[in-house]
């Protein structure tokens, strides 16, 4: 065994008692040992900036001043930290502080669910309030869609690989094309291929042929993230949400990864001026800490008391650590910052886009940024876009690691790769980020010409 304090002595020790279904110590094979702001060191010293921060759930970075400061005091007063759902001032700030945050008046005509600590719980949740509330059973949801991994949210999932070992999930659930600029599920492209989404949506679930029976839910993610960072077109958002009021179908959005600011918006639906009737928050919403909630139409609460539970939906620590950050990533000024990041990044991924034939999209909105690698060599499909190719972002993805810069893929194929930094990177972490994935990307690209 290798000596003590190496990377390989972890991940050996590692690979000998955690489970199979691992997945992030395969790329990043070292182990952790500090992390503040953009930055991570493992054990060896080696540092790297992080471009995955905790799959987009470290808004603020690692180790933010004021919030570990207020979850220290909180330690140091012996303030409860595991409550159950019974109330203490703190959770009654992080309630009224998120009500108080939500666009369009929300707030007012809405409750709060907290659940389980993870956007699986909340997912699952939702599907169980919808069915509830509606006494229906099906569900919509989209290709390239990811919810989470518990049954019910693997159900609505667009990627396959995970459905395909596990029987018995969820049944009645039907999946529906979800606009995709660059590999448009009808062949069409640009403005054409968001109509004819928009026009499949309505016609279908207005069908009264269509062999799908009124659901009790539609769920979508207003920028799909794990599905390789799509966003959802305005005028497809904007349908899908006058059909479900016309039809009287709850609305599920999903800002599991696209909230807290990360679009540039505090919510990435905003961009769409819509109203749904459910949302999805978790991963940044608990301020670094596990913390998981619904927020829905009070016209849905018709649970009974003890209808939904979950042991650990009273973490304080979260709660105090969300509202933090919720105060902070809500601020104008915070949120123009995003934007003015994001369209940088994406002003230079489309410049080097222009240099290499390995790039065939860049897309996004704010600092949820997707670079989509193709194979130049490969036969364009009908609307001239090159096959996926996860092979070359793996080896770009290994350039990264090896050069100082953590960032993780998703999309078909594993083809795209993803920026969730923290949402206060300063420029100088920004472009020396860019620096190492762009020489990354120009390696390979030399490979295939």
């Amino acid at each position: 065994m290798s000596e003590k304090g190496t990377n390989q002595y972890y991940i050996t020790r590692q690979d000998s008692t955690e489970s199979n279904a691992r997945s992030y110590p395969r790329k990043f094979p070292f182990a952790l040992a500090k992390a503040k702001g953009s930055w991570v060191e493992d054990v060896e010293g080696n540092k790297y900036l992080d471009f995955l921060c905790g799959a987009g759930t470290l808004a603020l970075g690692h180790n933010d001043d004021e919030v570990n400061q207020a979850m220290v005091e909180m330690l140091t007063n012996n303030l409860p930290l595991h409550t159950l759902d019974l109330t203490t001032p703190v959770k009654d700030d992080f309630t009224h502080t998120l009500l108080s945050a939500l666009p369009y008046g929300m707030g007012k005509d809405c409750k709060i669910q907290f659940c389980s600590p993870s956007g699986t719980d909340a997912a699952d949740a939702a599907i169980k309030l919808c069915k509830t509330a509606t006494g229906r059973s099906s569900v919509i949801s989209f290709a390239g869609g990811y919810h989470g991994m518990g049954q019910g949210p693997l159900a609505c999932m667009g990627n396959l690989h995970a459905k395909t070992q596990v029987n018995g999930l969820m049944p009645d659930v039907h999946s529906f094309p979800y606009p995709y600029s660059y590999r448009d599920p009808f062949g069409l492209g640009g403005d054409a291929g968001v109509k004819a989404a928009c026009n499949f949506f309505e016609r279908t679930l207005k069908d009264p042929e269509s062999g799908i029976t009124k659901p009790a839910c539609v769920i979508l993610e207003a920028i799909q993230g794990e599905g390789g960072v799509i966003p959802a077109p305005v005028e497809f958002l904007q349908t899908v949400r006058r059909v479900t009021k016309e039809l009287d179908i709850p609305l599920i959005v999903d800002e599991i990864q696209c909230g807290m600011g990360r679009s540039g918006k505090l919510f990435a639906f905003e961009y769409a001026e819509i109203v749904p009737d459910v949302l999805l928050l978790s991963k940044a919403i608990g301020g670094s800490q596990p913390m998981a909630v619904v927020v829905y139409n009070k016209k849905l609460d018709t649970w009974t008391p003890g209808a939904h539970a979950g042991t650990f939906r009273g973490n304080q620590l979260a709660m105090k650590a969300g509202t933090i950050v919720l105060n902070r990533v809500s601020k104008p000024e915070f949120l123009a910052d995003v934007v003015r990041k994001g369209d940088l990044i994406r002003s230079k991924l489309n410049e080097l886009k222009g240099k290499v034939s390995i790039i065939g999209d860049i897309r996004g909105k704010g600092l949820m940024v997707g670079t989509e690698f193709v194979d130049p060599k490969g036969q364009p499909d009908c609307i001239g876009s090159l096959p996926t190719c996860g092979e070359i972002a793996a080896k770009v993805q290994k350039l990264c690691f090896e050069n100082g810069l953590i960032v993780e893929k998703g999309g078909r194929n594993g083809s795209v790769m993803r920026c969730l930094c923290a949402l206060n990177i300063t420029d100088q972490d920004l472009a020396k980020a860019y620096s190492i994935f762009e020489q990354a990307v120009l390696k390979v690209d030399k490979e295939y010409k």
